[in-house]
């Protein structure tokens, strides 16, 4: 049995049809209850694996989408290491945050402190959260020690995705 859905207050995404600018899951009806967007610098690592974790969580009606301050391009050992979870990204594109986009957010969540420092004015509507990790793509060592590296900051943001989507009551499944 599945438990009712709190919808999250924001009268300037509720009710709204998709505009086709994400790729996110859609409401039954065709229309986005909430729209979560993950920010980071260059939309290649942290953003990314908090979106693919985000999507395969969430309820019907809550559309994901992560974006950059720059598009640095997806990053192989963040689809490597979240291919060790069974979730493919793969198929992800780093992209430019949209302004337009973002202010028609219910969250806008940051995972880097240059994201955070960088990203654009949002109106007062958009919660703005800011969850600092570390960024994977600079460590350094051998390869198994940037690997663990990765796997730790996608651990991180596993944890800190759920227990957001939880808060908010729109987590329909935690991973395992």
């Amino acid at each position: 049995m599945r438990r009712p859905t709190r919808r999250l207050p924001n009268p300037k995404c509720r009710g709204k049809p998709d505009t086709g600018l994400g790729s996110g899951t859609l409401h039954k009806e065709g229309k986005i209850e909430v729209l979560i967007c993950f920010l980071c610098t260059g939309n290649s690592c942290r953003s990314q694996m908090a979106e693919g974790f985000a999507r395969q969580m969430v309820d019907e009606g809550v559309l994901v989408e992560s974006a950059g301050v720059e598009a640095h391009g997806l990053n192989p050992r963040a689809v490597q290491v979240m291919l060790e979870l069974g979730i493919d990204i793969s198929h992800h594109e780093s992209k430019v945050i949209d302004v337009e986009r973002l202010r028609r957010a219910d969250f806008a969540i940051t995972l880097c402190g240059d994201a955070r420092d960088r990203c654009p004015i949002t109106p007062p509507e958009v919660t703005r959260l800011h969850w600092g990790f570390e960024d994977p793509a600079r460590a350094q060592g051998s390869e198994e020690e940037i690997i663990a590296a990765f796997r730790r900051v996608r651990d991180g943001i596993r944890f800190q995705v759920q227990q957001f989507l939880r808060e908010q009551n729109v987590l329909r499944q935690p991973l395992a």
